[in-house]
C-alpha cells in the first residue's frame, strides 16, 4: 500500500546506493490442508462453521479454519480430563519426558516447513522464523524434558503434584513459540492441555498437532480448539479447568482474572508492555544502536516486551539519533519470504490501522517523525519503520502500547531521572539498559520495575530464563524452573 503523505514535521533519511537482489525461500516442498477444524482427542475433527485466514503480505487466503462453539469447547475440555486420568497422569514421569523429546526432536525435523509457514501466515522475515522462533520453540520441549522427572528436586524437596486440565489462550506475534512456551512446562508438570489459537494466525498450531501424532502422543493430551475471542471466552469459564494461561492485550486478561475470581482455577497472565531502552553516555554507541534497532522493530514491534520508548542521555541525543537514522536506512521493508527482508508485514488490517493511527497521533501531538526512506510493497500491510524525536512523556506514543515498528525518542539528564522516566508507565514487563560501567547498570536495574531487564543488549530469550511482568503486564512467570510453578501444586 501507499505510504502517507509526508506532513511538515516529518523527515526521512537518505537511502543507501546498494541494491539487494531477492533471495526467496522455496515453499514447494510446504504442505497443509486447505481447511482445519479442531484437533480433539488425537484426531483432527470437523467444525459446524469456518472463517478464512490470510498471508497479510499477500492478502491472500491460505486456509480455513473452525470457528470453536462452547460445544466443540466443552467436548475438548473432556477429552483432555480423559487424557489425564487415563493416560497422563499415571505415565511415569521419566515416560513423560521421553514424549517431550521426541517433539522437540521433531520440531527440528520440521524446522524449516514450519519457519515458512510462520511466515506466511504471521507476516515475520522468514530469518526471524527460522532463527528465533523455530530453535526457541524446540529448546523449551527439550528444556522441559529435562525437568520431566526431576519435579520432587525443583522447589527445595517439596511435594508437588499437577493441577489436571489447562486451558491456555496465545497471541498471533509468536504462535508456535507461545504454544511451545505453554504446552511443554504443563505437559512436563503432568497436566494436560486445551489450547486456542490467534484466529489471525491458527496454521503452525495445526501443524503442531500433525507432529503430535507422529510422536504418538496419547489421545486427548493436547488438544487444540481454532476461533476467535468468544472461543476462548468458552474455553476461560468452562468449569472443569484447572489452570488458565493468557498471552494477550491487558484489557482483555484484566477481564479474564474478574471472570477467574473466587473459581479457584490457577492463573498466569502475560499482557501489555512499553519497555524502556535505557542509553547512557558512555555506552557502546554501535552496539547499542543495534541493540535499539533489535528492540523496537524485531518481528515488526509485534513484541509485548519491545522497547518501544528509548530513553537517551541528553548529551548523546543529537548522536544518536543521527546514528539511528542512519541505520534506519539501510533497513529492507518486503516481502517475508525474501532472505534479506529485515521488516516484514504487519499481522492484520486492524493492526495496520491501529499503527497508523498512531503514526497519526504523533505528529498531532507535536512530535517529528522519522520514516525509512525504503519502498513498501503495493500489496499487503506494510508500515515504514519509524521513529519519533519531541517525544514527551504524556504523548499518545509514549505511553500507550502501539505494538508495532514504532519508537518514541526522550532524554534525560541523570540516571534518577531515567529511573523516574522509565517507571512512569502502567506496564511492567521489559527494559534495556546500556552502560559501559557495570556498577551503573546494577545499580540502575535494581530500581526499574520490570519483569525481564536487559544489560548491553535487547529481546534476547532462552527456555532457561523466566519471563514475566509486574503491573499491567501480568504476573506468574513462563520459561525457565519458575514455569513449571504455574502448572503444579506444592505441598510443604
Amino acid at each position: 500500500m501507499a505510504t502517507k503523505k509526508q506532513t511538515p514535521k516529518t523527515t526521512a533519511a537518505a537511502a543507501p546506493g546498494w541494491k539487494y537482489e531477492p533471495a526467496l525461500e522455496s515453499t514447494d516442498h510446504v504442505r497443509f490442508e486447505k481447511r482445519y477444524g479442531h484437533f480433539i482427542d488425537g484426531k483432527f475433527t470437523a467444525a459446524k462453521s469456518y472463517f478464512g485466514a490470510i498471508n497479510p503480505a499477500t492478502e491472500e487466503q491460505l486456509a480455513e479454519f473452525g470457528q470453536g462453539s462452547a460445544a466443540e469447547v466443552d467436548t475438548a475440555v473432556k477429552s483432555a480430563r480423559r487424557g489425564y486420568e487415563k493416560y497422563w497422569s499415571k505415565l511415569p514421569p521419566s515416560e513423560r519426558a521421553k514424549y517431550l523429546y521426541r517433539i522437540a526432536r521433531l520440531l527440528q525435523e520440521h524446522a524449516r516447513e514450519l519457519a515458512i509457514l510462520e511466515t506466511m501466515n504471521g507476516g515475520k522475515p522468514i530469518k526471524e522464523s527460522r532463527d528465533v522462533d523455530l530453535p526457541l520453540a524446540a529448546a523449551h520441549f527439550f528444556y522441559y524434558a529435562g525437568w520431566a522427572d526431576k519435579l520432587q528436586y525443583a522447589f527445595g524437596g517439596a511435594q508437588v503434584a499437577p493441577l489436571g486440565v489447562a486451558g491456555q489462550v496465545i497471541p498471533w506475534n509468536f504462535p508456535l513459540l507461545m504454544a511451545a512456551w505453554k504446552i511443554a512446562p504443563a505437559l512436563a508438570c503432568g497436566n494436560t492441555v486445551v489450547l486456542k489459537a490467534a484466529e489471525t494466525t491458527p496454521l503452525t498450531a495445526m501443524k503442531l498437532a500433525e507432529i503430535f501424532q507422529e510422536a504418538d502422543l496419547p489421545p486427548g493430551v493436547v488438544n487444540f480448539v481454532n476461533g476467535d475471542g468468544r472461543t476462548g471466552a468458552a474455553l476461560v469459564n468452562h468449569p472443569d479447568i484447572n489452570k488458565v494461561a493468557f498471552t494477550g492485550s491487558t484489557e482483555v486478561g484484566r477481564a479474564i482474572q474478574k471472570q477467574l475470581a473466587g473459581t479457584g482455577k490457577r492463573l498466569t497472565l502475560e499482557l501489555g508492555g512499553k519497555g524502556a531502552n535505557i542509553i547512557f553516555d558512555d555506552a557502546a554507541l554501535d552496539q547499542a544502536i543495534e541493540g535499539i534497532i533489535t528492540g523496537i522493530f524485531f518481528n515488526q514491534g509485534h513484541v509485548c516486551c519491545a522497547g518501544s520508548r528509548l530513553l537517551v542521555q541528553e548529551s548523546i541525543h543529537d548522536e544518536v539519533v543521527r546514528r539511528l537514522t542512519h541505520r534506519l536506512s539501510t533497513l529492507r521493508v518486503g516481502n517475508p519470504l525474501d532472505k534479506n527482508t529485515d521488516v516484514g508485514a504487519i499481522n492484520s488490517r486492524a493492526q495496520l490501522d491501529k499503527i497508523e493511527a498512531y503514526l497519526g497521533y504523533g505528529v498531532e501531538d507535536g512530535a517529528v517523525r522519522h520514516a525509512a526512506p525504503c519502498p513498501l510493497p503495493g500489496r499487503g500491510f506494510f508500515v515504514a519503520p519509524t521513529f519519533f524525536t519531541g517525544v514527551a512523556p504524556a504523548h499518545r506514543i509514549a505511553a500507550d502500547e502501539i505494538f508495532g515498528p514504532v519508537l518514541s525518542v526522550m532524554t534525560f539528564r541523570t540516571p534518577e531521572e531515567a529511573v523516574a522516566k522509565a517507571n512512569a508507565t502502567p506496564y511492567g514487563l521489559s527494559a534495556g539498559i546500556w552502560t559501559d560501567k557495570g556498577s551503573k547498570l546494577f545499580a540502575v536495574a535494581s530500581q526499574l520495575k520490570a519483569g525481564v531487564i536487559w544489560g548491553n543488549s535487547f529481546n534476547r530469550f532462552d527456555a532457561t530464563s523466566p519471563f514475566g511482568g509486574f503491573k499491567e503486564s501480568g504476573f506468574g512467570r513462563e520459561g525457565g524452573r519458575q514455569g513449571l510453578l504455574p502448572y503444579l501444586e506444592v505441598r510443604g
